[in-house]
């Protein structure tokens, strides 16, 4: 057999122009293995490699084959290897390389979200959805490169290609829909905080931008639980007394992330977070109480039974020197969960009582606050629907009854003076409008109202 036939330039290029640059690409850019023992022909081929990994695959062009996206994964795997196996310092020109693929990779335009709506308007006892992205088998592996340069590289080498810019790119991704994203990056995010001691300000701040951001303008970021994670640990190193700067999070945005409609996807980790704060300085439960209080929803139940139970897990740690303070307003909206006609809510608020500290606080209150929930247990035996409730309601009344029998008979006498003054002036009141009508009637009987004609 004869050998081919060379083909010329002019001939090929219809060819050539009909290929993709993605084509080209691939094509000229082979398999490598790993680098041999000379340091050189390691470093060429290394660099290579990350070259050719730098490529990003949309997974959603038609031109693009499953064989070119595993061969792209093939590297980035043998890329980990090398890095595993090495035991010496990355190469500078070779950090450098590397951190242009990572940042090519990762800091991509995510896709809009799934459904504009998704955080903002869930319906009470639903999260959102996960969306996985298609570029996971190809991200999973740079976030892995990422994370053991940030292990194995010195601090002062590696600032060279992590900076501010590079932060923020890293936070800005906390926006991905897909779950897996999150929690890699999250674990990269912190392990950086971990190492950069002098960018940790830098950082908080910039974690702070996004909640506030959050809280008063969108209320739409599906990574909010996500940063209050890292949030949670980062708090739970703070040192004691606190700094003023940390003090200032915790009320000018820890306290108001209770007020938006998503808060149930976050709350858990939320909630940890504020936990901390109290338990390192007692003195902030006031202020955590006070800023709940005002936040409390009014028609979402599903918040309110989750407040309950924020409510009552920082009764715990409360100093007793704030008691007599807080007994009020707490026990009053307490008091309102217990007359809720949604009987979750009802039965929630009505365990309260099984906790001492809370039980404590109700007692040190003064008369005031005892005659509120004397009201709100008589009411709750008389007007509500729920059988359960009502059950509920006469144990706690039982209890109450025997911790301070004269002090609840007070409070009934109270209530009952209370009902009859409130009878009295209803009186009052419609007798005053009935004198106000007959002298409305009056006077148009005996001035008849006039109408003048107006011409046009």
């Amino acid at each position: 057999m004869g050998s081919p036939k060379k083909v010329s330039p002019s001939r090929r290029s219809p060819k050539r122009n009909s290929r993709t640059l993605h084509d080209l690409f691939v094509q000229e850019s082979p398999h490598f293995t790993i680098p041999s023992s000379s340091p050189t022909s390691g470093n060429e081929d290394l660099l290579s490699t990350i070259s050719y990994c730098t490529f990003v695959f949309t997974f959603t062009d038609p031109s693009e084959s499953p064989a070119q996206r595993d061969s792209k994964r093939l590297q980035l795997t043998r890329l980990v290897s090398i890095l595993k196996s090495s035991k010496k310092p990355v190469h500078g020109k070779v950090l450098v390389a590397l951190a242009a693929m990572i940042s090519a990779n990762l800091f991509r335009p995510l896709p809009p979200p799934s459904s504009p709506s998704a955080i903002t308007d869930l319906p009470e006892e639903e999260y959102p959805v996960s969306i996985f992205s298609p570029l996971w088998s190809h991200l999973q592996i740079v976030y892995e490169i990422l994370l053991k340069l940030v292990n194995s590289t010195d601090q002062k080498i590696l600032r060279e290609c992590i900076d501010h810019s590079f932060l923020r790119n890293l936070l800005a991704l906390f926006q991905s829909e897909d779950p897996r994203e999150r929690e890699t990056l999250k674990n990269v995010y912190h392990k950086i905080y971990s190492k950069f001691i002098s960018d940790r300000s830098f950082m908080r701040k910039s974690m702070t931008e996004v909640l506030l951001n959050y809280v008063f303008e969108t209320e739409k970021h599906p990574g909010i639980a996500d940063l209050l994670e890292i949030w949670g640990t980062i708090i739970n190193g703070f040192t004691v007394p606190l700094k003023e700067e940390h003090k200032l999070f915790l009320m000018r945005v820890l306290i108001p992330l209770h007020k938006t409609k998503g808060m149930q996807v976050y709350h858990k980790q939320l909630a940890y977070c504020v936990s901390q704060f109290v338990q390192k300085e007692p003195m902030l439960g006031g202020v955590v109480v006070r800023g709940i209080l005002r936040y409390w929803p009014v028609t979402n139940c599903q918040k309110e039974i989750l407040l309950i139970g924020e409510l009552e897990d920082l009764v715990e740690n409360l100093d007793p020197d704030q008691y007599r303070k807080l007994a009020l307003p707490f026990c009053t909206q307490i008091t309102k969960c217990i007359n809720s006609w949604n009987s979750q809510v009802a039965e929630r608020a009505l365990y309260m009582w099984n906790n001492e500290q809370f039980v404590k606080m109700a007692l040190i209150g003064t008369v005031e606050v005892f005659n509120v929930i004397v009201e709100g247990m008589e009411k709750n035996l008389k007007w509500h629907w729920s059988k359960s409730v009502r059950q509920l309601t006469e144990s706690v009344k039982v209890m109450l009854e025997e911790m301070d029998p004269d002090l609840y008979s007070k409070g009934l006498i109270d209530m009952e003076a209370k009902e009859s003054m409130a009878h009295l002036e209803d009186i009052k009141r419609k007798k005053k409008w009935e004198r106000i009508e007959w002298e409305a009637a009056k006077n148009q009987f005996l001035n008849p109202q006039r109408y003048i004609r107006v011409s046009y």
